[in-house]
């Protein structure tokens, strides 16, 4: 028992026994309907990365109840999540889908797809708005050692999918001018 739950109380059952070696039909469900991830990894050190992930639905593969491919997309080029993996194989991923307030959770190991594996010849390129710059770089395989679903609260708490807050934003954005690259 940690810490915390010495402070305030274990887990209820049904949350505690919501956590699984592998992935039930409604997440890989999700999964396959999700446009976005966070993905997280860190170091030997515990020095931690998170990087978002997006594409069409079904970007992300189901490959079974235990196994997912994620493409790579070039981006920026700074590869942190891949360092990361060199000394440590462990990943942490949320899963999205606009509108829910639900989310999908799925923890593993990666292995590394590259040019010349079959799986990785097999991906195709999807996303929203390809440019100039979108291909796939390489893959990343994952062995799902547990799932699980996210209590709905936080983003229910944040008002994330909030119409009203987001055309706000939209039009006066909360953060000044973004420049690229800084």
């Amino acid at each position: 028992m940690n810490q915390s739950q010495q402070l305030f109380g274990n887990p209820s059952e049904r949350a505690a026994s919501k956590v699984r070696d592998h992935m039930v039909p409604w997440i890989m469900d999700f999964i396959r309907n999700s446009p976005f991830l966070v993905m997280s990894t860190s170091d030997k050190s515990g020095n931690c990365d998170a990087s978002p992930k997006g594409g069409l639905p079904g970007f992300v593969k189901v490959l079974s109840e235990t196994e997912l491919l994620l493409p790579d997309v070039a981006g920026n080029k700074l590869f942190q999540s891949y360092e990361n993996f060199e000394s440590n194989p462990k990943v942490g991923l949320v899963f999205f889908i606009p509108g829910i307030n639900a989310t999908a959770r799925v923890n593993g190991a990666v292995s590394i797809l590259r040019a010349g594996n079959p799986e990785f010849e097999a991906l195709g390129l999807e996303v929203y708005t390809p440019d100039e710059k979108a291909k796939i770089l390489q893959a990343i395989k994952i062995s799902v050692h547990e799932s699980y679903s996210q209590c709905p609260r936080a983003l229910g708490f944040s008002g994330l999918w909030n119409g009203d807050t987001i055309a706000r934003n939209v039009e006066h954005s909360p953060i000044g001018k973004w420049v690229a690259g800084t």
